[in-house]
């Protein structure tokens, strides 16, 4: 899956990302959805998917075996996934960064987003089972990340997390280029004022008047206050910092 519908000239910018899993399928859905389906026609982002059992050099495409000295599970074995990623990587003259998606990873902060979206190709290595060879990390030295301090099937959702916010911050990806800017966590622990549209009163609840009069330096001061309110309700170690 590319982006094969270009418009008339080429785009500012183009990320690529590059899905490597053992369920490629389940993106297919994904891709063909809401701002990330426009991308696409756009050129502002292409999604490539590569299923690393094609990579297996057994018959049954077996990816995975049992772990050194003893455990529950699989592990995903080195061969067949160094050898997908460097024949992917060889595809286009970019060879992008490879990016680990593992819950030993760095958290994925919207900072971390912000330096991911400086790469134009990225290669989202997704792990299953019990996770991935060490042997796979120190070979490819990747981006490892996590996004959250719990554990998925597999990293094929994390992958669609750091699609759906690096796209985020590509330009011409959003309708309004200052969404980005103002809203949750566009600075640490900030988190967005609270948002009214109609009606104006839905069931017996009434818009903050400071939004319906028009002042546009008031409202400016009232969003800031609500704000920095949230921020310290639901980030308090990090309220302070802005």
């Amino acid at each position: 899956m590319s982006g094969d519908t270009v418009p008339d000239g080429p785009p500012a910018r183009t990320i690529r990302f590059d899905v490597l899993t053992l369920f490629p399928d389940i993106f297919q859905g994904y891709a063909t959805q809401s701002l990330l389906k426009l991308a696409i026609q756009a050129g502002l982002v292409q999604i490539h998917l590569w299923n690393i059992r094609d990579w297996s050099k057994d018959k049954h495409q077996k990816v995975d075996d049992r772990p050194f000295g003893g455990g529950p599970g699989m592990v995903l074995m080195p061969e067949p996934v160094i050898d997908c990623v460097e024949a992917v990587r060889s595809r286009v003259e970019l060879p992008g960064r490879v990016v680990m998606l593992t819950p030993a990873g760095r958290r994925l902060t919207q900072s971390v987003v912000a330096e991911l979206a400086m790469h134009d190709r990225l290669l989202l290595l997704c792990g299953r089972y019990e996770g991935f060879d060490d042997r796979i990390r120190q070979t490819l030295d990747p981006i490892e990340i996590s996004v959250g301090d719990f554990v998925c099937n597999g990293g094929e959702v994390p992958a669609m997390i750091v699609i759906d916010t690096v796209i985020r911050l590509i330009p011409g990806v959003l309708g309004d280029e200052t969404s980005a800017v103002d809203e949750s966590h566009s600075e640490p622990g900030r988190i967005e004022y609270p948002q009214f549209t109609r009606p104006r009163v839905f069931r017996g609840l009434e818009v903050p008047e400071v939004l319906l009069g028009g002042n546009h330096r008031a409202i400016a001061e009232w969003r800031e206050d609500q704000s920095k309110a949230r921020s310290a309700r639901y980030h308090p170690d990090t309220s302070g910092d802005h």
